[in-house]
């Protein structure tokens, strides 16, 4: 009980304090919407600053890029060295946002799963392509039978 009361007496001096400090510690509430205006404030004044030494910063690779080059068209002249052609190839380009990219049309969609269903061994019919496959398999295990045997009757 005794730390209650202590705790009660010291912290109502510690109020009167920061009040009188003009609430830089803690305030009395009536400041958090001034409060909230400065960081807001802040915060902008902080990604303005960001931007600009971004800006300054590609700036300054630009400036030492044309210098560079400068200098290298300077050692091709000197020399006679042809500049090497950049060919550029033009790559198509993945969209950034897969949910952005074009939607396919239902003919574009229905000519998809119709490649997808014709194959080499299917041509659109699966027990077909089964029964050709076993053909295949039975051709060329025949083929390998008759070129042991041939081999085993040389011998």
């Amino acid at each position: 009980m005794a730390a209650f009361i202590a705790k009660q007496m010291v912290g109502s001096q510690l109020n009167a304090v920061k009040g009188a400090a003009g609430g830089a510690v803690g305030g009395d509430g009536g400041d958090d919407e001034n409060d909230k205006e400065k960081e807001e404030e802040a915060e902008r004044e902080r990604q303005e600053a960001i931007r600009e030494a971004e800006e300054r910063r590609k700036e300054k690779h630009r400036k030492m890029e044309e210098e560079r080059e400068k200098m290298r068209q300077e050692i091709r002249d000197k020399y006679n060295i042809k500049k090497k052609e950049e060919v550029v190839e033009q790559a198509p380009q993945e969209e950034p946002n897969p949910l952005m990219r074009k939607k396919k049309t239902p003919e574009e969609l229905a000519a998809e799963a119709e490649q997808e269903d014709l194959d080499d061994f299917t041509n659109g019919d699966p027990t077909s392509g089964n029964r050709k496959l076993k053909n295949s398999i039975e051709t060329q295990v025949n083929e390998i039978k008759t070129q042991i045997e041939g081999k085993c009757s040389l011998q």
